[in-house]
């Protein structure tokens, strides 16, 4: 019996207890909560049911509470229902009810957790869309651990998930790249205002190899050059980081294109038919603050320049045009007005805010030896994801980074997440991995198998506590993809896997000595085998490996 069967049964046992006592089963909610108690002594699973309706259907909750756990001890699977506190109601569910999830994790394979939950949505995912003037700092590293995590998480529950890449190939800090390259090809001090690092004189000195007369060239031309073989090259750069990091996109949209392909003309065309644009001094406003932001924005400058927002509001319009529902925008923690900001723009062309949805990531620090690590050998001024994975490797870089909520400012301590310990989150977590296929690999040499045919045999407490926790999964994910958080699925892998461990250290799996191989045994790998598809189907959503070797 899954949680989600619980639940069920729960609705369906309430409804029939509120029309035996003349009271309005209507009340009942859509969605049944059933919860695992902090105290393994209170029960299996618990619900406030009886507290969340008795004020609506007029009787006492403690009351309602006793009638559903005498109706619930009738029902095929649960052992005990006990009332408890104002109202809770304590269940404890049959062990041959609770196994049989064993079996359906192992049938299930790397299918176990998944739901049609988001069938038919269509999700623009976008995130680190940094932009082609350096290497990916710590911060864009942050989004494109837990960006990936999300799309993952997202498809698990059905979607149609499109990573997508905003290239700011457009505006200042292009010139501004341009004009460091040109002078480090040139021996000059970096410009004032220009990228420092010596990833910088790296590409100067390709783009001289690819146009060795670069420099010669009219000046005109030679920004020209310099422009588009170093923005390339510095791209070229961000996609093998990723993709060496386990990131990789669907689609690359480029800035350039949103001003060059007269999108932003037709965005802000759209606008005045909506009469949501204004002049004033000379330049054109958009009246976002009707739609919630704090001021209006402008959108064409007084020099006849676009302002960023317009390429913003073009690219709004194009995701929507590609047939989007959904557009999920990941950004770094100085940008808290993109959130009005772009609301207020998809309300300005007409359509629904809520297509909308702006998710903020905090600061990443890095420390060593207490002290925090400030400079990068290749960016100059900054830590970089080639940076933290040399130090810490792909896998506890991802886990690191996605570990914790994104709205909350993270240390990543080098010496910890480097350890092979227990007290390395991802190191514990891929050791109960790679254990569990030790112990399958040893099961085989002995000539025993998983068997699902006994599991009304697996009646120890430490047995029944990871059967219930492999049964939270499909919630974890259903939870963790309504609420935009991969971290819930970090921490649910930590706790399993703190459960397999004092499981495995209190029943013993395979036969000792003289002893034959038993039904037990052979059940007892079954959930072994279900505990390792578990642990397999969540790291996979992080993109993390599951060694079966460590």
């Amino acid at each position: 019996m899954t949680p989600a069967d619980l639940a069920e049964l729960l609705r369906s046992t309430a409804a029939a207890v509120l029309d035996a006592h003349g009271l309005d089963s209507s009340a009942l909610p859509a969605t049944v909560t059933v919860e695992r108690p902090r105290n393994p002594e209170h029960g299996d699973y618990a619900t406030n049911l009886a507290l969340q309706l008795g004020k609506k259907v007029g009787a006492n909750p403690r009351e309602l509470a006793g009638w559903l756990a005498a109706a619930l001890a009738e029902q095929a699977g649960i052992a005990a229902a006990d009332v408890a506190g104002p109202g809770f109601v304590n269940l404890r569910i049959e062990a041959s009810a609770q196994n049989v999830l064993v079996g359906d994790v192992i049938a299930a394979g790397t299918g176990y957790g998944t739901s049609g939950e988001l069938s038919g949505r269509r999700v623009n995912l976008e995130f680190v869309s940094a932009n082609p003037t350096g290497p990916i700092h710590i911060g864009g590293t942050r989004w494109a651990a837990v960006g990936d995590a999300l799309g993952r998480l997202l498809s698990t529950q059905g979607a149609e998930v499109v990573r997508e890449y905003y290239f700011n190939d457009h505006g200042a800090q292009i010139d501004r790249f341009t004009n460091s390259l040109i002078a480090a090809a040139k021996g000059e001090p970096t410009p004032e205002d220009g990228y420092a690092g010596s990833y910088i004189g790296d590409i100067a000195a390709q783009v001289l190899a690819k146009e060795p007369d670069a420099l010669s060239l009219p000046d005109e031309q030679m920004r020209e050059t310099f422009r588009a073989i170093g923005v390339n090259l510095m791209f070229d750069h961000i996609k093998a980081s990723l993709h060496e990091f386990g990131t990789d996109f669907d689609v690359y949209t480029h800035e350039d294109s949103m001003h060059t392909s007269g999108r932003v003309d037709q965005a802000i065309a759209k606008l005045r038919e909506n009469g949501s644009i204004y002049e004033a001094d000379g330049a054109v406003w958009l009246r976002t603050t009707d739609y919630g932001d704090d001021k209006d924005r402008v959108v064409i400058k007084s020099d006849g320049q676009p302002a960023y927002i317009a390429g913003d509001l073009a690219y709004f319009l194009d995701k929507r045009q590609r047939g989007f529902d959904l557009c999920i925008y990941m950004l770094g923690a100085d940008h808290h007005g993109y959130i009005a900001r772009l609301k207020a723009a998809a309300a300005a062309l007409g359509d629904d805010p809520d297509t909308v949805e702006v998710l903020i990531g905090q600061m990443v620090n890095l420390v060593r030896d207490g002290q925090p690590v400030r400079m990068s050998k290749r960016a100059g001024t900054v830590i970089t994801l080639d940076d933290l994975v040399e130090a810490i490797g792909v896998d506890a870089a991802r886990y690191a980074l996605i570990r914790s909520s994104v709205d909350t400012p993270i240390d990543i301590d080098l010496a910890l997440w480097s350890s092979a310990s227990a007290e390395n989150p991802v190191y514990y977590v891929q050791y109960a991995h790679a254990r569990l296929c030790a112990l399958a690999r040893n099961a085989a040499e002995l000539g025993i198998a998983p068997d699902t045919a006994h599991l009304d045999l697996l009646t120890h407490d430490k047995e029944g506590t990871l059967i219930r926790n492999i049964g939270e999964f499909p919630r974890v994910l259903a939870t963790a993809a309504a609420l935009r958080e991969p971290h819930r699925v970090s921490r649910y892998l930590e706790d399993l896997a703190g459960d397999y461990h004092r499981f495995y250290d209190s029943c013993r799996v395979l036969p000792q000595g003289d002893e034959e191989p038993g039904e037990l045994h052979a059940a007892r790998l079954a959930l072994c085998a279900a505990t390792r598809q578990v642990i397999a189907n969540g790291l996979g959503i992080l993109g993390v490996s599951a060694p079966e070797r460590m």
